[in-house]
């Protein structure tokens, strides 16, 4: 596709559309709206857009379209896979004016939001309902963006990933149209779910203006439960072995011992320093949780655990999850002068101990600094690489084990993203992740996109 580079006939036009102090071509502007939180190379938009309704999408996207200008959808900035990065310049609409909570439906278990919402700050507005919205990347994300990556988290093994939670939405398609797409009934078997068609499409078919999400009670009792393993191979046993029983971990988490350390370094866990699950049940009655965890407690028994900890309490629990979540930027911190691979592939569960396995060899083999840290219940394995920048052997190291881990996961009918996405980092594995189908996905891109002006340069190889 050719697109035509911004003048000032078109700041022009698109001030016209907008108020002068919602566009913006300064550089600092352009800077902070032209990298994610990947690797990816920087590319700067040539103008920065920040809408407050639908009707101002609508016409920004109707004039970029008819003049061939490039037009990316930002929430916070906050993917690793280069999904927001607007590699062809052109408009960026940044939807951070776009943040209100517009309807809480409590009897329906229901919210409409605008996609510029914190998922996290919809979960406070709600706390006082008895209600929330169970996705939880772990980053302050809003929900468009979750929405355009179909992004999941440490629930997403009890609760379900993102898409679980769309019932209905409202897009702006390149054209300008404004379609609406769903219905806020629990349920339907009325025609094509173009619903989910746009749920982790990465804002390349339509831009969402508006969601209507499920939302869901929360547990009226939970217990938490730490397990140390020798090796993670036990641990990834333990893991099949927790999801064959049938025992619903609400969160089962699986953290590298190179990970434990550095939580006890930054976050004074005071954890034992190896392969280490982190488990949530959820349930109806203390007594019922307490049967629940003697299981898993056997379970994992049976597969070499060292030291089973059940009961951990509230303010422990959260604590150790605030360090969970907080191991992207601790690994920063821990190598300033180094950049980060982040990835995330996921497989079958069955198919999880041989993942996990196959990480570790790669990493020792190529004399790698890593750190592994998954969704071991839904088989979603993380892994970020350190490597000092500039050096070409290094980074020639790191890329191999990537490779080699997305290609080993596609060996086991998985996936090369879990739940990051497929932006710039994975557009490589697409034609040996979907095959044929691959060619359907470009057809309805061009059927939605005719001019390719959406988030151009990202999904497809």
């Amino acid at each position: 596709m050719e697109f035509n580079p911004l003048n000032q006939t078109h700041i022009k036009s698109l001030q016209a559309l907008v108020p002068t102090e919602r566009l913006s071509t300064g550089e600092s502007v352009l800077d902070l709206h032209a990298q994610d939180q990947s690797l990816h190379t920087p590319h700067r938009p040539e103008a920065v857009v920040w809408p407050i309704s639908r009707f101002e999408v609508a016409g920004i996207l109707k004039y970029a379209n008819a003049n061939r200008i490039p037009v990316t959808g930002w929430g916070a900035g906050s993917s690793l896979e280069g999904n927001p990065i607007p590699v062809k310049g052109g408009i960026v609409l940044d939807f951070s004016r776009m943040n209100q909570i517009l309807n809480i439906r409590e009897g329906d278990f229901q919210a409409d939001v605008e996609p510029g919402v914190i998922y996290q700050d919809l979960n406070q507005k709600l706390r006082h309902t008895g209600l929330f919205f169970p996705p939880d990347p772990g980053a302050r994300a809003t929900i468009g963006g979750m929405i355009a990556n179909n992004a999941s988290g440490i629930r997403t093994v009890y609760y379900g990933a993102t898409k679980d939670y769309v019932l209905r939405l409202t897009v702006v398609l390149a054209t300008g149209e404004i379609i609406e797409l769903g219905t806020r009934a629990s349920k339907t078997s009325s025609g094509y779910d173009l619903v989910h068609l746009f749920v982790g499409s990465e804002g390349t078919l339509g831009i969402v203006v508006e969601a209507t999400v499920r939302l869901v009670g929360l547990p009226t009792v939970f217990s938490a439960a730490i397990a140390n393993f020798s090796s993670v191979e036990a641990a990834g046993k333990a893991v099949f072995g927790i999801m064959r029983g049938g025992l619903n971990p609400a969160a089962l988490e699986l953290i590298g011992p190179e990970c434990i350390a550095l939580m006890n370094q930054e976050e004074n866990t005071d954890l034992e320093a190896t392969p280490t699950l982190f488990m949530e049940f959820h349930g109806a009655t203390p007594s019922q949780l307490a049967e629940i965890l003697k299981l898993v407690e056997d379970i994992c028994r049976d597969h070499g655990c060292r030291h089973f900890q059940p009961g951990v309490g509230r303010s422990e629990r959260d604590r150790l999850f605030r360090a969970r979540h907080g191991l992207g930027e601790m690994i920063l911190r821990k190598h300033p002068a180094c950049g980060l691979l982040v990835m995330d592939v996921a497989v079958p569960i069955t198919a999880y101990p041989e993942l996990i396995a196959t990480i570790q060899g790669e990493v020792t083999a190529a004399r790698l600094t890593g750190y592994t840290f998954s969704h071991a219940g839904d088989g979603n394995v993380h892994l970020n690489l350190a490597g000092k920048k500039g050096d070409g052997q290094v980074w020639e190291r790191i890329e191999g084990v990537a490779r080699r881990v997305v290609t080993k996961a596609l060996e086991l009918d998985g996936t090369a993203s879990g739940e990051h996405g497929v932006g710039l980092g994975k557009r490589k594995y697409m034609a040996a992740e979907h095959g044929a189908s691959l060619e359907w996905m470009q057809r309805i891109k061009s059927l939605f996109d005719p001019n390719g002006i959406l988030n151009p340069g990202k999904i497809f190889p």
